[in-house]
C-alpha cells in the first residue's frame, strides 16, 4: 500500500534532495517556521525597535504558548518558553533542589540532558540518583515503577527514548509517582509533534520539549509545561526581568514572580526562533497530530518489516503501546557507522547510535522513501 507524505516539498523543500529519515536527530524544518524566524531577524536588522518595540517583546511568546498548549491539552498560562530543553530543565531542577534523603528516578539509556541537570543538583544537595539498568536498551516499566518510593522527589524520564524509540505509559508512571508524593517530569523532545499527548488526562506534572525534532521547528527554542498546581510553588532556578509579574517595571530592589509558568521565562533570546516554533506547531495542528502519528506509524511498520526481512535485530519495541516512529536496528558483522556512511553516499540520511542504526521517518516521508532506503541498504549489506 502506498503511503503519501502528509506534507510535500512546498512545505519541506529539502525532500527533493535526499531521502531524509532522521527526525529523531534533527527534523527537516517547516518552511513557514524558517520564514518567520528569518523575517524577525531581518526586521530587527532593518528597523530595530520601530517594529519590535516593548509591547511586541512582551507578547512575543503568545503564539507558541497558545499553540503548544493546544498540542498537549493545556492552557497558555501553563507554558514557558526558553532557548533550549536543558536551560528549562536546569531552572526547574534548581528550583526544586531535592536533597538527601530524597531521590530522582530515571533510566540509564535516557538522553543525558534529561538527567544531567538533576545530577548536577544532586552533586550539591546529596540527593540520590536512581537509574534503572536496562537490558539491551529496553526498560521494564514494572522495574522502573519499583524504583519509586516515598523518598522519590521526581521521576525524570523521556516519553520516547532517543536510542531505541521505546515509549512509556505516562499515565501509569504518573499514578505511581503521585502515590508516593513524587512528581513526573517528562522529556517530550522525541514525541511532541509525532505522538498525541494529553498532560491533563495523564497527570503529567512537568513536560519539556525542544523544537527542532518532531515539531519541525528551529534550533534555539524549547517549551515547558508546568501543571497549574506547581506554578507558584517553586522559585525558578534562573530568574530575570521576564520572570517578573511586570517585566517592564525595571526596578532591581525586588522581584515579584509571575503566577503562571511564565516565571520560568527569564531573559532575552533569539525571539525569532520562538516565532518560528509557533508556526511549526500550528502547521502540525493543522494536519492533526493523530493523523501525523498514524502516518508515521505506517511508515514505521513498513520499515521494521523490511529490516527484519534483511536479518536485522530490532532494538525498538514492537508492541503498539511501547513503540514510536523510531526504528533502531543492529546488523551482525556490520559497523553502524559504516552502514550510515554508505547510506549517506546514496543520499539516504539516518543516524548511527552506539552499535546500531537509527531510522526516524516523519510526516514529509512516503512509502517510496522507505522502499528506497531498504534498496540502498541491500547494496550496503551485499557481500
Amino acid at each position: 500500500m502506498d503511503i503519501e507524505p502528509l506534507a510535500g516539498r512546498e512545505y519541506f523543500p529539502a525532500i527533493s534532495k535526499f531521502t531524509y529519515l532522521n527526525a529523531a536527530s534533527i527534523a527537516l524544518m517547516f518552511k513557514g517556521a524558517c520564514e518567520a524566524a528569518v523575517a524577525w531577524q531581518r526586521d530587527l536588522a532593518e528597523n530595530g525597535t520601530l517594529g519590535f518595540d516593548e509591547a511586541a517583546e512582551q507578547s512575543v511568546f503568545s503564539g507558541v504558548h497558545e499553540a503548544f498548549a493546544r498540542l498537549i491539552g493545556a492552557t497558555a498560562r501553563d507554558i514557558a518558553v526558553g532557548s533550549s530543553f536543558t536551560e528549562l530543565v536546569a531552572s526547574l531542577a534548581w528550583a526544586m533542589m531535592p536533597a538527601r534523603p530524597e531521590n530522582i528516578v530515571g533510566v540509564d539509556v535516557v538522553f543525558p540532558s534529561t538527567i544531567y541537570p538533576w545530577l548536577r543538583v544532586a552533586n550539591t544537595t546529596g540527593c540520590e540518583i536512581r537509574l534503572l539498568r536496562t537490558n539491551d536498551y529496553y526498560a521494564d516499566e514494572n522495574e522502573l515503577a519499583g524504583l519509586i518510593d516515598d523518598n522519590t522527589a521526581v521521576v525524570a524520564i523521556s516519553h520516547v527514548e532517543f536510542g531505541s524509540g521505546q515509549r512509556y505509559d505516562l499515565q501509569r508512571l504518573a499514578e505511581v509517582a503521585h502515590s508516593h508524593g513524587a512528581l513526573l517530569a517528562v522529556d517530550a523532545t522525541q514525541s511532541a509533534g509525532a505522538i498525541p499527548i494529553d498532560v491533563s488526562r495523564d497527570g503529567v506534572d512537568i513536560l519539556v520539549a525542544a523544537g527542532y525534532k518532531w515539531l519541525c521547528g528551529p534550533f534555539g527554542a524549547a517549551v515547558m509545561y508546568v501543571a497549574p498546581h506547581l506554578q507558584t510553588r517553586f522559585e525558578p532556578g534562573l530568574a530575570g526581568f521576564r520572570s517578573h509579574t511586570d517585566m517592564w517595571d525595571l526596578r532591581a530592589d525586588r522581584i515579584q514572580y509571575r503566577d503562571d509558568a511564565g516565571r520560568f521565562e527569564f531573559g532575552t533570546m533569539a525571539y525569532g526562533c520562538a516565532l518560528g516554533l509557533a508556526e511549526a506547531i500550528k502547521f502540525i495542528l493543522s494536519l492533526g497530530v493523530d493523523a501525523v502519528c498514524a502516518h508515521d506509524f505506517k511508515l514505521r511498520t513498513r520499515l521494521a518489516e523490511g529490516l527484519k526481512q534483511r536479518g536485522a535485530q530490532l532494538l525498538s519495541p514492537v508492541e503498539d503501546t511501547e513503540c514510536s516512529p523510531i526504528v533502531s536496528a543492529r546488523f551482525a558483522g556490520f559497523s553502524s557507522r559504516r552502514l550510515v556512511d554508505s547510506l549517506r553516499q546514496q543520499d539516504v540520511i539516518v543516524s548511527p547510535r552506539a552499535d546500531f542504526v537509527r531510522f526516524s521517518p516523519h510526516l514529509y516521508n512516503s512509502s517510496d522513501d522507505i522502499d528506497h532506503a531498504l534498496e540502498v541498504l541491500d547494496r550496503a549489506l551485499a557481500p
